[in-house]
């Protein structure tokens, strides 16, 4: 066995449908944000590159061209940039990790840090790799406490709303969009998908509730960092600029 590495994987191949009709236009990672109007993107991979993870993967497919033309290989921006394009055939982020496999660009050898292209956030990824491999866990989960639902709830007895609570607080930590994960788990996906090639592989819905029933390690790693999910239009446009110029102007300037 090699020397593990750390590589960061960015899903950024989605063709942004709950995005249009921007992503007629745009990839949907490709929009741009904040007073500096830089891609959502960029904050990310400038993000790895501040936690010293300068190996990065994007894996692409609908409008890679912007990608490619816009980043390149990452020389300006202190990181080393490769490209897999995704398989049609396959579709599903659980499927871009298992083509990227298959590819030979990710290996076994490999410690994955795992993010998805339209998430902006503070969390040290650094730290979060560093537990992952003390625990000596399979996949290690990003999670936030505190996350407010968009709707009221309300609880109705004999036929009646006794209680509503406009866009309350869950109790139980939610998933951000970021994981690490073991080399040794791409191997298991892909015996999954060669088990069951199905139509979509998703990480989320797939692949962490297959790892916890099979009994591999999960780690979560909570932290109260910022991020905000920019996964539909209107999150988009309701996303207050000045919080990110805030929050992550450490990361352009």
């Amino acid at each position: 066995m090699g020397e593990r590495r750390q590589k960061g994987v960015i899903l950024a191949g989605g063709q942004g449908t709950r995005f249009r009709p921007l992503t007629y236009y745009f990839q949907k990672c490709m929009i741009p944000v904040g007073d500096e109007q830089k891609p959502v993107l960029e904050y990310i991979i400038r993000l790895f590159a501040h936690h010293g993870i300068t190996n990065i993967v994007l894996l692409v497919g609908y409008k890679h061209q912007q990608i490619k033309n816009y980043f390149n290989d990452g020389g300006r921006f202190g990181v080393h940039i490769e490209y897999v394009l995704d398989d049609p055939n396959f579709p599903g982020s659980a499927n871009a990790l298992v083509n990227a496999y298959r590819e030979g660009v990710l290996t076994r050898d490999d410690d994955l840090v795992v993010y998805y292209g339209d998430i902006l956030s503070d969390f040290d990824l650094r730290e979060m790799v560093t537990k992952h491999i003390q625990a000596n866990a399979g996949a290690t989960m990003a999670l936030s406490n505190g996350f407010k639902i968009r709707v009221g709830t309300a609880e109705i007895v004999d036929g009646f709303i006794s209680k509503f609570i406009e866009k309350p607080e869950l109790e139980l930590p939610v998933s951000v969009g970021m994981l690490v994960f073991s080399g040794s788990v791409l191997e298991e996906l892909n015996s999954l998908h060669e088990k069951d090639p199905k139509g979509s592989f998703d990480i989320m819905g797939d692949v962490i509730p297959h790892l916890i029933e099979k009994g591999i390690p999960v780690l979560p790693y909570i932290s109260e960092a910022f991020w905000y999910d920019l996964g539909t239009l209107e999150r988009y446009e309701t996303f207050e600029t000045e919080e990110l110029d805030k929050k992550l102007s450490y990361l352009i300037e």
